[in-house]
């Protein structure tokens, strides 16, 4: 069991995250966009205090394990990830704007669960 301590707290922040290009365009195909995306997410994970476990760019979608300081919401987390990789990325690739004129490169919706050893039976227990 990976427990964090806090001044005040102990406990365990895992979260499973998802999300995805706008109408899901197949933006990161190219291996090279690939690994500038993972090189973006890992930067600004770091800034934050956010601990990737796994990141998994597809081609269409991106996956993350991530530990989250026990003060941040999942919503903050996902907000820094998304917001500042797609500004880096917007940044880094301006050619990527011929296909998104909104200037909107992530769909607004994400996917997030959270990871832990024990099962819901075992709390209610």
């Amino acid at each position: 069991m990976n427990l964090v301590s806090g001044s005040h707290s102990i406990g365990q922040n895992l979260y499973h995250l998802e999300w995805c290009p706008k109408y899901r365009y197949n933006m990161f195909k190219r291996e090279e966009n690939k690994k500038l995306c993972e090189e973006i997410l890992r930067g600004v994970a770091e800034r934050h205090k956010i601990k990737i476990n796994e990141l998994s760019v597809m081609p269409d979608h991106i996956h993350t394990v991530v530990e989250i300081p026990s003060t941040m919401s999942v919503s903050k987390a996902l907000q820094l990830l998304k917001g500042a990789s797609s500004r880096e990325l917007f940044k880094r690739k301006p050619h990527f704007r011929c296909r998104y004129h909104s200037r909107h490169f992530l769909s607004p919706g994400k996917f997030y669960r959270s990871v832990g050893d024990t099962d819901a039976e075992t709390v209610m227990h």
